[in-house]
Formats: C-alpha cells, sequence, structure tokens
C-alpha cells in the first residue's frame, strides 16, 4: 500500500482539516507580517515629513494629501461641548508592569480667519475611572483664541468597534472612533479632512501628550506571525506523523 494512499486517500476529513488550519495559519502570519511592514513605513514617513516646513492650517483651505504627516499650527477657538471622548486607548506611558487604559480627547476645533472652517483636535490622553466609564477625568480647556500646533493625520487611529455607532445626542458622547464624515454632517461650519494630533507641551490641562511612536507593536506583530506559522507548521506535522505511523503499522500487519 502507497504512502500517498494512507496520508491523503484513507484520511480525507484529516487531510482538508490540516489543509485549513495550514491556510489560517499562513494567511494570518501573512497579515501579521504586512501590519509589522505598515508601522514601519509609517514611521519613516512621519519622520521624513517631520523636519519639512510648518504648514499654517488658517492660510487657506488644505487638503489631506498636502499635510499628512506633517507639522502644523491652527489659531482658533475649542468647541468645548462637542468633545468626543475615545475609549479603550492604552497610557502612551504605562508605569513598569502596568497597563492602563484610558481617553484620546478629540475636540473640534474653529479656526480664526473669514473662512470659518473646523478642524478636529486630538488634545492627548486621559486615565478612565475603573469604576465607573461614565464618570470623566478632569480637563481644563483653554477659553478664547489660542495658537496650537501638531501633526496632522488622516485619524487618531482605530480600535474594535463591534456595532457602536456615532451618536451626537450621546451625554457624555464616549465612543470607540471618530468618524469624520458623519462628523461633517452635524456643523454648519466646512471640516478639514484630518485631524491634528495635539503636541504642545504641558500645560497642566490634565492631559498627556506623549504621544506613542509608529513602530509600537512591530516586536507583538513578529511575535504573532510566529505563533501562527506555527500553528500551520504543526497542523502540518501532526498530519504527515500520524499518516505516517498509521502507514508503517498497515506495513507490519501485512508482512
Amino acid at each position: 500500500m502507497s504512502l500517498f494512499r494512507v496520508l491523503i486517500v484513507e484520511r480525507r476529513v484529516a487531510t482538508v482539516a490540516m489543509l485549513v488550519v495550514l491556510a489560517i495559519g499562513v494567511l494570518a502570519g501573512r497579515w501579521q507580517l504586512s501590519r509589522a511592514d505598515q508601522k514601519i513605513i509609517l514611521a519613516n514617513q512621519i519622520t521624513a515629513m517631520a523636519d519639512r516646513e510648518q504648514i499654517d492650517l488658517n492660510a487657506k483651505n488644505w487638503t489631506l494629501l498636502e499635510t499628512q504627516f506633517r507639522p502644523v499650527r491652527a489659531r482658533g477657538r475649542f468647541l468645548v461641548n462637542e468633545v468626543i471622548w475615545l475609549d479603550n486607548r492604552p497610557n502612551p506611558k504605562p508605569q513598569a508592569g502596568q497597563t492602563q487604559s484610558g481617553f484620546y480627547v478629540l475636540m473640534p476645533f474653529l479656526l480664526d480667519g473669514q473662512e470659518k472652517r473646523i478642524v478636529w483636535v486630538n488634545r492627548g490622553w486621559a486615565p478612565r475611572n475603573n469604576q465607573d466609564r461614565l464618570i470623566l477625568p478632569s480637563i481644563k480647556t483653554p477659553e478664547g483664541s489660542v495658537m496650537i500646533e501638531g501633526i496632522a493625520l488622516s485619524s487618531p487611529g482605530k480600535v474594535l468597534e463591534l456595532g457602536n455607532q456615532p451618536n451626537s445626542e450621546r451625554t457624555p458622547r464616549i465612543q470607540q472612533n471618530l468618524d469624520l464624515t458623519y462628523e461633517a454632517s452635524r456643523f454648519t461650519y466646512p471640516q478639514s479632512p484630518f485631524i491634528i494630533r495635539q503636541n504642545d507641551p504641558d500645560t497642566d490641562d490634565g492631559l498627556s501628550r506623549i504621544w506613542p511612536v509608529a513602530t509600537t507593536g512591530v516586536d507583538r506583530h513578529y511575535a504573532y506571525a510566529f505563533q501562527w506559522f506555527s500553528l500551520g507548521a504543526a497542523a502540518l506535522a501532526f498530519w504527515f506523523t500520524t499518516g505516517f505511523m498509521r502507514y508503517r503499522n498497515q506495513g507490519k500487519s501485512s508482512s
């Protein structure tokens, strides 16, 4: 009896199961590697853009292509009543051996000038109350016209979201992600297609602006990729080993 027949023909279910697990392992591993590559590319882009001339957002109506990853400045005033608390954001600078979840504080910023325009600002990170998430941290917001500086980004980043839709009537507005398209429909003023990740020095406003570097988590993606590839390899090895033992036992019994 041939080894091929014992491995595949007589073990169709086991073969299909092995191929499924192997495919999942390879595809998931490759996806994790691609995520690591994306973070490395993003970090290189941010580094390359950081030394370019700072953009004055009050000068004209800028596009995302013109501003992404560029240092920017803007003068205007915060719309305090429209704040959004983006939940499940880890502490950018946790204590050794400790992790803490919190909020990114997103606030619309109405630019000064003849052509009024809104740009969303990620003002920083604030800790969450572990007993009651509706008890929000105390932060300070400057009144009147102020100048802010930061980096222009397409979004504040996304986390896994299960059926949570933006709702401007919820108070306080605690949600997982920022939907710029939805927010643009709520204001009479036009809205910029990017956000500012504010990087002004500490102003004692209750917010942390120690932003994680873009390559944060690359090692974790490599570790996950290794685990997925190992799962596929283990499935292949188990399938072959059990099949070969069956082939050898059949050979002994027939001799």
